[in-house]
């Protein structure tokens, strides 16, 4: 399967045009329509749009489990396929060529837009939140807050993190940049319908997949915004005594919005690469310092056992559905992070495309599947490994009373309790750095992300366009922080992935449907 030439020449037109001329006009103000007017219907009506998102959520865990958790199995599957199968020498491009990023910068920029505020905030609330009691734990008879039930929790936090959420990035990523640098179409969610719509991919079909995408990209980052301004109030609390408040949230958006549009602005080579490589280099510092000032002898334990743990467990845990129609814990978190992945997998999917022409699918699946499983495990193991080691051995310090009373203190609280003295304020100023670096490369790397889904795969979009998308989500995050909206939007994020997995079930049939032609062709 080959474009037609002239069809090429139109998405290379449009693509040339930007927003507002061409296919685009419809897009872009379709785009800013339905962004605003959820960003309006959330702030003038939050108690409403709270019951609203609610009930939907609840029937999706309710109702839709099996469907998650099917899904998740099936990209995971079909992921793991692809790297083993003839078809991983495949190369994203054309025949011998290089790719554009080297190997740390490219994992670096992956690991950046595909995790940034998120691990950070949940790498010690959640395992300590599992540690109190989890369906796991029960199914084996194991005790709360016991040494057997921190090493549940752990598991489960890594399996959160793991094999499952990274799949959904990269077999999205891939099936974007297969049809983009193999089969010469735009780098767009759309491109992949071409199999079976041919060119109206350019049309209404390829306009609302686009839109689809569009959308869980802002929200989902205008989240993470929200999220990361909390914990980042709450360091500077921390550090300098100074009293967290919405107004300074609001503050901080607005700094980190101004310098995620620099940085966009400033393009793929300078500003997002040098800012995902400090990125690194800042959290390999981080770990160190937990490793070497935790209890160093546990952590290595842990970074031995965790990962076998994981593998021994991670079928079962990844084909389990909880039948009790009452319970809510399988929602709130499996469901929830399923919901969450899929909804972030347009924007770092075709971030992760960007940045991989010139690599083999086999490559490609082991830097965007294996290695950022790997660095998450280790992440979990010393950040969760410590916060559970100092519950467990010192209940009274009132770590899990913290977590559940505000999540965005965990961090800082288990720097307090990890009893370094001097090196406490250091710590916690490295990583509330590191959250403000996150912070900008996740929203810069958005924007990027949604201008090139408008200007129709167009890999250098007009700046005045990542301006506006760049200042735009820091606008919807802070009126949603405003109005106490973040849940809510949170909400609607795992909804809108259930319109995309129908979507990412198609892409999953386009792409071994190509895959099958190049076969048969002999060009494999």
């Amino acid at each position: 399967m080959e474009p037609r030439p002239e069809l090429e020449e139109q998405g290379d037109r449009v693509a040339r045009s930007g927003l507002f001329v061409g296919l685009q006009p419809f897009m872009a103000a379709t785009s800013v329509a339905l962004v605003f007017g959820f960003v309006a219907y959330t702030s003038l009506d939050v108690e409403r749009a709270g019951i609203v998102f609610g009930a939907a959520r609840d029937w999706i865990a309710q109702s839709l489990a099996g469907y998650y958790v099917a899904m998740a199995t099936l990209v995971l599957v079909m992921t793991l396929g692809l790297m083993v199968s003839p078809y991983g020498r495949l190369r994203l491009g054309g025949e011998g060529e290089e790719p554009e990023f080297s190997n740390f910068t490219w994992i670096a920029m992956l690991f950046s837009a595909g995790l940034g505020i998120g691990l950070l905030f949940w790498s010690i609330a959640e395992p300590i939140t599992h540690l109190a009691g989890n369906p796991f734990a029960d199914m084996e008879g194991i005790a709360s807050n016991t040494p057997e039930a921190a090493n549940v929790a752990l598991r489960i936090s890594i399996f959160h993190w793991g094999l499952h959420g990274w799949a959904f990035y990269a077999f999205i990523g891939l099936v974007m940049a297969y049809f983009a640098y193999r089969k010469n179409l735009p780098l767009t969610i759309r491109s992949s319908l071409y199999p079976f719509i041919g060119d109206r991919i350019y049309g209404p079909a390829g306009h609302i997949v686009d839109l689809l995408a569009l959308l869980g990209t802002v929200f989902g980052t205008a989240t993470s915004l929200g999220l990361g301004a909390s914990q980042m109030s709450t360091g500077l609390g921390k550090l300098f005594g100074i009293e967290p408040s919405v107004s300074q949230q609001i503050i901080l958006i607005a700094i980190i919005s101004a310098a995620a549009t620099l940085s966009a602005v400033s393009g793929l080579r300078r500003g997002i690469r040098l800012l995902s490589e400090w990125n690194v280099r800042l959290s390999i510092v981080l770990l160190v310092f937990m490793l070497a000032a935790g209890p160093t002898v546990h952590l290595l334990k842990l970074l031995a056992f965790a990962p076998w743990d994981y593998l021994c467990n991670v079928i079962q845990m990844g084909v389990w559905v909880d039948l009790d129609p009452n319970a809510s814990w399988q929602g709130a978190w499996t469901l929830f992070y399923w919901g969450w992945w899929i909804s972030w997998g347009p924007f770092v999917g075709m971030f992760i495309a960007r940045i991989s022409r010139g690599r083999t699918i086999r490559g490609f699946l082991v830097g965007a599947v294996l290695v950022p499983t790997l660095l998450s495990l280790i992440w979990l193991c010393l950040f969760g490994g410590t916060a559970l080691n100092i519950e467990l051995l010192q209940s009274s310090t009132g770590l899990a009373r913290t977590v559940s009373q505000d999540m965005t203190l965990a961090l800082y609280r288990t720097l307090d309790l990890m009893d370094v003295g001097l090196w406490t304020w250091p710590a916690g100023a490295l990583a509330t750095a590191l959250i403000t670096t996150w912070f900008v490369t996740s929203a810069d790397s958005m924007t990027l992300v949604v201008c090139t889904i408008l200007s129709l795969g167009n890999p250098h979009p007009p700046r005045r366009h990542r301006i506006f998308w760049g200042t735009t989500v820091g606008v919807v995050a802070a009126a949603l922080l405003l109005a106490g909206g973040l849940q809510a939007l949170q909400t609607a994020s795992i909804v809108a992935a259930l319109p995309f997995s129908i979507v990412m079930l198609i892409m999953a049939a386009a792409l071994f449907r190509s895959l099958a032609q190049e076969s048969s062709d002999g060009t494999r």
